[in-house]
């Protein structure tokens, strides 16, 4: 098994609607949808992976708030494992979703209530109740190390 892959992820609340997006390529023929997010980089701060790789998605400019959910995966078979650190986010400004994710993964993206959330095929299954809930936990931002 390959070392976990690091992942952030940002669920964005518009009003009581939360942004999804499409969490597979369309040849992969799934109807799983996941935030908005992807692999962390180095040398990139989390908040500054997050931001990048929701415009890089969506088109949208967000400000990142507080970590509220770590969700860890693996596909056994394939010898994958990630890491999704799940922030509070907000939108900067009302610019309209544009879909060109460079890596050609996201094509959709729709806003769901809760109730539409529960109906929809998503992960992590814990997600509404982190969303909508009051936790959350600190982060203390990057810096370099002082020897």
């Amino acid at each position: 098994m390959a070392r976990p892959r690091l992942a952030v992820r940002a669920a964005i609340l518009q009003g009581d609607r939360l942004l999804m997006v499409n969490a597979y390529p369309p040849d992969y023929g799934s109807e799983m949808w996941c935030l908005p997010g992807g692999g962390a980089e180095p040398g990139q701060s989390l908040p500054e992976n997050l931001q990048r790789e929701v415009m890089e998605e969506t088109g949208l400019q967000i400000s990142v708030g507080a970590i509220i959910l770590v969700n860890e995966f693996q596909d056994s078979v394939k010898g994958f494992h990630q890491v999704d650190l799940i922030h509070r986010a907000t939108l900067i400004d009302d610019a309209d979703i544009v879909l060109e994710d460079p890596e050609g993964v996201v094509n959709r993206a729709r806003w769901v209530t809760r109730a539409e959330l529960a109906k929809l095929h998503h992960r992590p299954r814990m997600l509404a109740r982190a969303v909508w809930g009051q936790h959350a936990a600190w982060y203390d931002p990057m810096e370099e190390i002082v020897w």
